[in-house]
């Protein structure tokens, strides 16, 4: 498995993957999944502010793919980022995810960012909800029935991490 950035010919793969969970899954809570076009706006959306999206792969093509963003546009936040992490349902379970999480983790703590924001979807989304545990977040909340899909209610569960010296000072 290679993890590297994403690039524009890895949009269609990506929207695929995406999909599926917005299509079987509570992970997200779209409902109608994205054009490739739609994926190609958001991708460009990343890369055009210097953020990061990356893919893993493999000879049968990408696996899954992570993304971090500002957690808000307001300045006050610009050293804290939200990540958002999707894998192909057939390699689901085998460590993709994590390894694209911990690749983000080290880049924003590279680049000197501090908080390191994940919002679940679902709190029966036990394997995002693992795998950012097992890297460090902490669970700092749900928000209840925030969304409905699939005719239910789902939580919206948050968890963080601090990055690099987390908030033991104030960065330049």
């Amino acid at each position: 498995m290679i993890v590297r950035d994403a690039t524009k010919a890895d949009v269609p793969e990506i929207q695929s993957i995406y999909a599926h969970h917005v299509l079987t899954g509570t992970g997200t809570f779209e409902e109608e999944p994205p054009s490739i076009e739609d994926m190609l706006i958001r991708y460009r959306r990343i890369v055009t502010n210097h953020w990061r999206w990356l893919v893993a792969t493999d000879a049968s093509g990408v696996l899954g793919y992570a993304y971090y963003a500002q957690l808000r546009e307001r300045s006050a936040y610009r050293f804290s980022v939200e990540d958002s992490v999707y894998v192909r349902d057939d390699v689901r379970g085998q460590g993709v995810g994590k390894v694209l999480v911990q690749r983000l983790i080290d880049i924003c703590s590279e680049a000197g960012l501090r908080q390191m924001i994940a919002v679940i979807g679902d709190t029966a989304n036990i394997g995002s909800i693992k795998i950012h545990a097992d890297l460090g977040f902490r669970h700092i909340g749900s928000i209840r029935s925030s969304g409905i899909k699939f005719g239910r209610w789902l939580d919206s569960v948050y968890m963080q991490r601090p990055l690099g010296r987390g908030d033991s000072d104030i960065p330049a």
